[in-house]
């Protein structure tokens, strides 16, 4: 149990039932949002307080609040699942947990004990389990802190604000076609060693948006960044880690080095391919390269994970050099294999060996 002891405020006009079920046939993504949320306070002299689930409602914040001007601001994302028997089950989010501690650590910012996190998540997810659609959809929780000390100047602030927040979502990419394709940013950079490309921050997104933009002009779902020293070598996309599959059935995804967000999906996902015999590797791989081994048929298969897109093929790549293309264009059969047996475990239609699966209720 939380060392914090909750208070319930309850809501005085939640969503009727004929509306949310209106709203859970066609949610889309991250536009759906359920009725209520936690909120955790934090002050340096006082140390986690006031631990509520109430009522999802406008936050008041002083124009001088310091996130507004310094960016102390960190998220992280997971999802609900419904289960057969009526439950309700949460992935592997004890890593969400360790991962947000990590990312309040490089912004200066106070750590959430991992029991806090996973109890405020449980709570918003059983006060609001009509929320989670049925099928193929998930509730997806999004936990977020920032500063909220009223000052102007350049210091860690004082006093913080924690929130969970619920999201009913379909599918991430509003496309019908096989796979998605991607455009490689030559000209922008996601994070620089020594920055904080391994922490899930705002800021990290918010410089991500030019560069998405450009990919979107060119046609593309996604954006693909290269590394800041060399624009040589593939990191990740926009918001989801990148996996190669070659034609002798082995893989690699570009290491960890504190430039490229550690995801949970892909650790997952290394961990799977090696239960099933795959030889994978964490290993720099070039753009130059990637061409090249499509050109070849070396490289068969690419796709992008991450929590709120899964798994996804990737198609074609473009960039100021040309298109080329992976296989047919469409998802490939290692990538497929990968995502069945990661979905099995999500939603409980296949064992779990790993106990990567919290029951909420």
């Amino acid at each position: 149990m939380s060392t914090l002891q909750f208070t319930s405020v309850p809501h005085p006009s939640p969503v009727s039932a004929e509306k949310r079920a209106e709203l859970l046939k066609n949610p889309g993504f991250g536009r759906v949002f359920s009725d209520h949320m936690v909120t955790i306070r934090y002050h340096e002299t006082k140390g986690w307080y006031d631990a509520k689930v109430e009522p999802r409602a406008p936050i008041p914040m002083d124009p001088a609040a310091a996130v507004l001007h310094y960016a102390q601001e960190i998220f992280e994302g997971l999802k609900a699942y419904r289960t057969a028997d009526g439950g309700a089950t949460l992935f592997r989010p004890l890593e969400n947990a360790r991962r947000f501690q990590q990312s309040a650590e490089r912004l200066a910012m106070p750590i959430l004990p991992e029991d806090v996190f996973l109890e405020a998540v449980d709570q918003l997810v059983k006060i609001d389990r009509a929320w989670i659609p049925d099928g193929d959809g998930s509730l997806y929780i999004r936990p977020f802190m920032f500063a909220n000390e009223i000052f102007l100047g350049v210091k860690p602030s004082s006093d913080y604000l924690f929130i969970v927040i619920a999201s009913s979502v379909g599918a991430y990419f509003k496309t019908d076609a096989p796979a998605v394709s991607v455009w490689v940013s030559q000209d922008y950079t996601r994070a620089a060693p020594g920055g904080t490309g391994a922490a899930k921050c705002g800021g990290n997104y918010a410089s991500s948006l030019q560069a998405q933009a450009e990919a979107t002009r060119h046609g593309c779902d996604q954006v693909v960044f290269l590394d800041a020293v060399e624009q040589r070598w593939i990191e990740e996309l926009g918001g989801m880690n990148i996996f190669f599959v070659f034609d002798d059935g082995s893989m690699i995804t570009p290491p960890l080095g504190g430039t490229i967000l550690p995801g949970i999906t892909r650790n997952s996902l290394l961990t799977l391919a090696r239960d099933k015999g795959i030889k994978v590797s964490e290993e720099r791989y070039s753009i130059d390269q990637w061409r090249k081994d499509a050109a070849s048929g070396r490289l068969r298969e690419a796709f992008a994970c991450g929590t709120a897109a899964v798994v996804t093929p990737i198609g074609t790549v473009r960039s100021n050099d040309g298109e080329f293309m992976m296989g047919n264009g469409g998802s490939g059969a290692k990538t497929e294999e990968l995502k069945a047996a990661l979905v099995g475990i999500q939603r409980g239609r296949v064992a779990d060996p790993h106990g990567w699966i919290h029951k909420v209720y």
